[in-house]
């Protein structure tokens, strides 16, 4: 087995054992939206292996995984936070009631291996760009400023967000305030921003050996445009609040602008 193989098979065990760990934690409390709240763990925590793997880490590694594990602990608090006495979220409700019977048995790999698949993929620039001892350059900074960026844009986002919903005086109301006025999903876009610049950072020290991992930007935008996120969330928001058409018709999407008149 080769070093590579080995560093690569490494950030799938951690990723597989805090995967399994939560299915049977999910099991007992017949919530299965657990897999959630590890989602950035298993990400940041693949690199993390990725990197104490290496005999000896270069300042690029160190600043990428830096901003992973940011990241990942800052999501893992949030989405706690956030879902914490609420039960299992109903999109997985939605799943649970489309996969009886012996739905608890199917989650293993309709929804936990998946997703662990998924944050293995997702993780690729970490293990490229640790394995680089290139010194640092402009793409780097480039890209590691991104990365930056996108962290700060999802945190102050959803931060606006769980303001806005503490408030009973909104209730009911959409949110339109601070960066959701320019961008309808200001949390998405800087996620997608994170993986956009940690893929830079991994090309800039490795170059077109790095190129492969595109997947892993590739994979988060079309997840978070089509599959569990804007998609998804917004035919749910459409349907339960007719007054977010309206929002829908004046503020961008994804990419922040300035509103348009409705």
């Amino acid at each position: 087995m080769t070093e590579p193989l080995s560093t690569a098979l490494a950030g799938l065990a951690w990723i597989a054992l805090l995967g399994l760990a939560t299915w049977v934690a999910s099991l007992l409390r017949h919530d299965a939206s657990l897999i959630d709240r590890v989602w950035g763990p298993c990400i940041g925590g693949a690199g993390c292996v990725y990197l104490a793997l290496q005999p000896a880490p270069g300042a690029r590694g160190l600043a990428m995984v830096a901003l992973g594990a940011a990241w990942a602990l800052r999501l893992a608090a949030f989405i706690t936070w956030r879902n914490w006495g609420h039960g299992e979220d109903r999109r997985y409700q939605e799943i649970r009631a489309r996969n009886q019977p012996h739905f608890d048995w199917r989650s293993l790999y309709l929804v936990f291996g998946l997703q662990m698949l998924l944050a293995w993929i997702v993780s690729a620039p970490f293990f490229a760009g640790v394995r680089s001892d290139a010194p640092l350059g402009p793409l780097d900074i480039a890209g590691l400023a991104l990365a930056a960026f996108g962290i700060v844009f999802e945190a102050v986002g959803d931060a606006q967000m769980a303001r806005f919903k503490a408030d009973p005086a909104n209730r009911g109301q959409v949110m339109d305030r601070g960066l959701w006025r320019y961008t309808r999903h200001p949390n998405y876009f800087g996620e997608a921003c994170l993986w956009w610049g940690l893929w830079c950072v991994a090309l800039a020290g490795a170059g077109w050996a790095a190129a492969w991992t595109v997947v892993s930007p590739l994979l988060m935008t079309v997840l978070l445009l089509r599959v569990s996120g804007v998609a998804l969330q917004e035919k749910d928001m459409a349907e339960r609040r007719p007054a977010y058409r309206d929002y829908i018709a004046r503020t961008n999407a994804f990419v922040p602008g300035p509103p348009r008149r409705s």
